[in-house]
This record gives C-alpha cells, sequence and structure tokens, in this order.
C-alpha cells in the first residue's frame, strides 16, 4: 500500500479532490436551484431531478470544455513554440530534446502501436493532445444540449415562444459568453505559468525550475 501511494498519490489526491469538488458543487447548485425556484413561486425538485436536469449539466459541461482546450492547447503549443527561461518550455537554443527523437521499436518496454508503427504508431505520436481535443468537442456539445435545455426551460416558465436546438444554442451570444469566459481565464493561468515559472521557484516541483537555476535557464533540468 506505501509503495502504491508512493508511485500514485498525485493522481489520488487529484482525484479525490475532483470527487470531493464535485459533490460540492452538486449539494451547493440543488440548493440554489431550490432557493431559486422558492422566490419564483415554484415547486422544489429533489436531488435526482436536479442533477439529470439540464442546469446541472451545462453548468458543469461549461467548466469542463474549458479545461480540455487549455490542456489540448498546452500540449500542442508546448510542442512547437518557445519562452525562453521558463519551466515549462523546451530550450529554443538547446539540442533536441528526448520527446523530439523519433521513436524506437526496439526499446525495451516501447508501447505496443510504437512496436507495430504505421498508422497506430502516427496516431499514438499524437495520442494525447487528439484525447483532449477529442474530450473538448465532447464537452462542449454536452454544454450546448444543457445550454439549449435550459434555454427553453426559461422560454416556458415565462410564457414566451421559441425552443431552440442544440446545435441552434452554439450559434446563440449566451452559448459563447458561457465559453469565452471561462477559455479565457484558462489562457490567462496557462500564461501565468509559462511566464512565472521565468522568475519564481517551488522547491521540489516538476513544474519549476531549480531554486538555484539563471533566470534565462530554459526547463527545469
Amino acid at each position: 500500500m506505501r509503495r502504491f501511494w508512493r508511485s500514485n498519490g498525485l493522481s489520488v489526491v487529484l482525484l479525490a479532490l475532483f470527487v470531493v469538488t464535485l459533490v460540492g458543487q452538486t449539494f451547493a447548485g440543488w440548493r440554489h436551484d431550490n432557493e431559486e425556484r422558492r422566490a419564483h413561486g415554484r415547486a422544489e425538485q429533489p436531488l435526482a431531478a436536479y442533477v439529470a436536469g439540464p442546469g446541472f449539466l451545462e453548468a458543469t459541461m461549461e467548466n469542463w470544455e474549458s479545461e480540455f482546450l487549455q490542456m489540448a492547447c498546452y500540449v500542442v503549443l508546448t510542442a512547437a513554440l518557445f519562452q525562453k527561461g521558463s519551466a515549462e518550455s523546451k530550450d529554443p537554443d538547446g539540442d533536441d530534446e528526448p520527446t523530439d527523437r523519433e521513436p524506437d521499436p526496439t526499446r525495451a518496454g516501447a508501447p505496443g502501436p510504437v512496436r507495430k508503427g504505421g498508422l497506430a504508431l502516427a496516431l499514438y505520436k499524437h495520442s494525447l493532445s487528439l484525447t483532449f481535443g477529442a474530450l473538448f468537442l465532447a464537452t462542449a456539445a454536452l454544454h450546448a444540449v444543457g445550454g439549449a435545455g435550459e434555454y427553453n426551460a426559461e422560454q416556458a416558465e415565462h410564457g414566451e415562444p421559441g425552443r431552440v436546438t442544440a446545435l441552434q444554442y452554439l450559434g446563440t451570444s449566451r452559448f459563447w459568453f458561457e465559453s469565452l469566459q471561462n477559455w479565457q481565464s484558462e489562457f490567462l493561468s496557462l500564461a501565468g505559468m509559462v511566464l512565472l515559472s521565468i522568475w519564481l521557484r517551488e522547491h521540489g516541483s516538476p513544474e519549476s525550475k531549480p531554486v538555484d537555476a539563471a533566470h534565462a535557464e530554459t526547463g527545469s533540468h
């Protein structure tokens, strides 16, 4: 158990934090929704109905969408672009990094797609960014589904005509306002990480350069 914790502690803690905060969001959102319902003279709804409803789906996917977009962009941009002095960048003046070399199918422990070659290898070489991109598209679609459902419920509540499909909701200013307000914060946090790691340090973290490294030194090694 001790070895498992030492080898997997980071992912275990992050997943536990995810579960705790998701549960917290669920109950807080449910209470807020029922407060809104009481204020407008509507009946409260049970937790299960709230979680299955479009409002919860929209709010959750709206956030997940921005996180997956952030990571997809980060993986792709750090492969192609540089920032002198940043722990998050490859060295623009140095030799090729280990991640830049062509995969060797004879290397001990090489993953299956590397040994197989061809299309499997071509996809595997970009599987991280492709997966994050696919997760972004999936959560954006679910955001649109939940947003359309929430919009239609609001229209019905106010006795106003007009319903939209998820595809139509993608074209509304409301969808883009919800998305862009999250996207801009993700890009700001990434820029902050890239730039602040030039001058600031966190001892023991792989996201930081060594504490005694020069500001102009790139990378964490």
